[in-house]
């Protein structure tokens, strides 16, 4: 099949470009925008207690919610509000209601704390939950505005927190995100492709290919999305980005590397070209499957984040492989040699010193190799024991936005869950009113818990049958002890409500609590259900039901080294809480289907190497050799291109970022240069069971072993003028 697609590819070159451009037009003009939401409640299923209690909030008190947006003044000078301060706020408060902002309703006077440190004003804006439209977006900056124009000469700082502008400020931080990842995405690729080639034309060649395809795959996400409903997060954007440009050029790379090496051993460049699509091209086809796959497998999740991470990612990946083993190889055959302008170090292959010292010493001693590898993979695997999850997606904002810092200004007054309150719904199941002293009894029950800073006085419906019970907790409604207080005593205390009655608890905290539930599901249907599909695909590529099985224990002990680094970092050294709740199941896909690559392209070339006659450690010292150089440049792009994600700012897109990225800087130096070619060559042929060893692969042998077609097959290909003798 390969052999066909390069033979095609080289014949017509003009006709795949068209098509790619035909495509472009078509999908690019007419895609529906990318929507995305960041709020954790529109992720989960509708069985949960968090998702059932919102509903019954939007039904019965739609207008009485918490406030979306709180403007906090405080005075400049840092003391307590004076009298004249304190009438300052209300004046602004009074104003703020008669201007009459579009979708903004009711707006609360100003009320100052009780130690008078701070003044809070309370901002309505019906059914501002959720993805904000873009009236509500304009209104909490109108709001901003008119708030700072109102302070002049007041003697008061004042800003706008709660969660409408946090959203707003989230959104406002992943635009951001994006360009700076982009930016430092495209400038690593650039430099790092003429530092390895030194031809501007063969760098400028990922960056333009993907470029153009990275529209394409946003399109058909934005199809998809919109035709099976799914939610997108906001960080889906960003780690596109990361995904197209990183694994694209790592798919070209591995098709580049292949083409100089066929041009070396005499082949005119289309027939490098289609030798270079039939050799690689199962590899690439392979590593992109397993990641598609394990994409997919997503999809079996409980929360709608990973249902549209999932397929987006897939499709992702899916577009850059057709891109890579189609457009890719168009544009090349047609510039030929001309790509590498203007050096000439491509007709010449370099020594490779260093490379061909490395196969040999994991040819002489594959077991210290092993031994000295694995362990280290073992040791930084232990700490992943003192993992603790962390549910606070706001965490992706900086701390410098406004909301982030005038929720600390809040902090003065207010017990510190104040802009994200617990709500109790107590609710009759007989359809009856509930007495008031009930109701009174209720909520003297649940303000005697432990942590929670007071209950506000019940919000009945006009009914009469259901009151919401506002709990303010003392501690941050994101973080672990506030997730604790939810589940436990709360629960427990809500537990006891009257006969002919039932409960539920709303807000933030208890979504964190039904997030972590749903994780912990996910992890045991997730993990097991990819790990099988990609052993499946590895079988097929290997034929070998032994080598597969050798290469996953060396992905997963990766994975498992990557997340215990990764606490270590930020849990122990930074002094994190906690590391993202969707890291390691983000981190299993990207680190064991991006890292399989690796271990794909090194085994397979082992398989070709021993195909040609090589005993086992011959062939993992030739294979290093001369996949070594491939696997280091890929995978110091790809590594370079998730660490872009550490400079968007925010715990979420760090954390993701170096995890993701030491993750594949360790299957592509530790696993696939040392762990996996040491233990292949210490099984031997029974690597290969039951296949036992490769046979010979038709077409003769090329240099470094690895079989090849020679020019001639590939008649009635035009062949190219032959180039000058060897440089130096």
């Amino acid at each position: 099949m390969f052999e066909r697609l390069g033979r095609g590819i080289v014949l017509h070159p003009w006709r795949v470009i068209a098509v790619w451009v035909v495509a472009a037009v078509a999908i690019i003009g007419f895609a529906p925008k990318l929507s995305t939401t960041s709020t954790e409640a529109n992720f989960l299923p509708s069985h949960y207690q968090s998702v059932q209690a919102q509903h019954l909030q939007k039904a019965d008190f739609s207008k009485a919610g918490t406030p979306a947006a709180i403007v906090v003044f405080e005075p400049a000078h840092g003391g307590a509000l004076t009298a004249s301060e304190q009438a300052a706020a209300a004046a602004i408060g009074r104003r703020l209601a008669s201007a009459r902002i579009p979708t903004v309703g009711f707006v609360s006077p100003a009320v100052p704390s009780k130690n008078r440190l701070i003044s809070v004003v309370g901002v309505q804006m019906p059914n501002a939950t959720g993805q904000l439209t873009t009236a509500q977006v304009d209104a909490v900056d109108i709001l901003r505005s008119d708030v700072t124009t109102a302070l002049s000469g007041t003697g008061l700082r004042a800003g706008v927190t709660g969660t409408a502008a946090q959203y707003v400020d989230q959104q406002s931080s992943g635009k951001t995100a994006m360009k700076v990842v982009a930016i430092a995405t495209i400038l690593l690729i650039l430099l790092l492709l003429l530092l390895i080639f030194r031809s501007p034309v063969i760098a400028l060649l990922p960056v333009v290919v993907i470029g153009i395809v990275s529209q394409i795959a946003t399109g058909l996400i934005a199809w998809t999305s919109r035709a099976f409903g799914l939610q997108v997060d906001t960080t889906v954007s960003t780690m596109l980005i990361v995904v197209l440009f990183g694994v694209g050029t790592d798919y070209i790379l591995f098709l580049m590397f292949r083409f100089r090496e066929r041009l070396r051993a005499g082949d005119e460049p289309k027939a490098a070209m289609a030798g270079a699509i039939r050799r690689v091209g199962p590899a690439i086809a392979t590593a992109a499957g397993a990641v598609i796959i394990a994409f997919l497998a997503l999809t079996l999740s409980s929360l709608s984040l990973f249902h549209s991470l999932g397929p987006a990612l897939a499709i992702a990946v899916a577009t850059t492989l057709l891109a890579g083993l189609t457009l890719a190889p168009a544009v090349v055959s047609l510039l030929g040699t001309k790509v590498f302008w203007p050096s000439k170090a491509w007709k010449v292959e370099r020594p490779g010193a260093r490379f061909r010292r490395l196969g040999d010493t994991v040819g002489r001693r594959p077991g210290r190799v092993a031994l000295v590898s694995g362990g280290v993979l073992v040791l930084l695997a232990i700490a992943v024991l003192s993992f603790h999850p962390s549910f606070d997606l706001n965490s992706g904002s900086t701390s410098t936005t406004q909301s982030a810092v005038f929720d600390k200004v809040l902090l003065k007054g207010y017990p510190a869950g104040t802009t994200e309150p617990t709500d109790v719904f107590l609710q009759s199941t007989n359809g009856t009113p509930i007495n008031r002293a009930a109701l009174d009894a209720f909520g003297r029950r649940l303000a005697a818990v432990h942590g929670v800073g007071s209950v506000a006085a019940p919000k009945v419906a006009a009914a009469g049958t259901v009151a919401d019970f506002q709990v303010i907790l003392d501690v941050p409604g994101q973080s672990n002890t506030a997730m604790a207080i939810v589940r436990g005593p709360l629960q427990q205390a809500a537990g006891t409500a009257p006969a002919g009655t039932r409960t539920l608890i709303g807000g933030i905290t208890s979504v964190y609590v039904d997030l972590q539930a749903a994780m912990n599901h996910d992890y045991s249907i997730v993990f097991p259900v990819a790990a099988v599909l990609i052993l499946v695909i590895l079988g097929v590529l290997l034929q070998s039901l032994v080598a597969p099985w050798v290469l996953m224990a060396a992905v997963g002990l990766g994975f498992a080294a990557t997340l215990g680094t990764t606490v270590l970092i930020f849990q122990d050294a930074a002094n994190q809480s906690g590391l993202t709740f969707f890291l390691p199941i983000v981190m299993y896909l990207f680190v064991v289907a991006l890292g399989t690559d690796y271990n794909i392209l090194m085994v397979s070339r082992l398989r070709e190497e021993a195909a040609q006659g090589l005993a086992p450690r011959e062939a993992a010292a030739m294979a290093i050799r001369h996949a070594g150089p491939t696997i280091a440049s890929a995978g110091l792009i790809l590594a370079g291109t998730f660490a872009s994600l550490i400079l968007a700012g925010g715990s979420t897109l760090s954390q993701m970022g170096f995890a993701i990225s030491f993750g594949i800087v360790v299957a592509a130096f530790v696993m696939a240069m040392f762990l996996t070619p040491s233990v292949t060559s210490l099984l031997g042929d029974r690597a290969w069971w039951p296949g036992h060893k490769p046979g010979p692969t038709p077409g003769g042998a090329e240099p470094g072993g690895g079989a090849a077609v020679p020019p001639r097959h590939l008649a009635p290909v035009p062949a190219a003028a032959p180039s000058r003798a060897p440089t130096d």
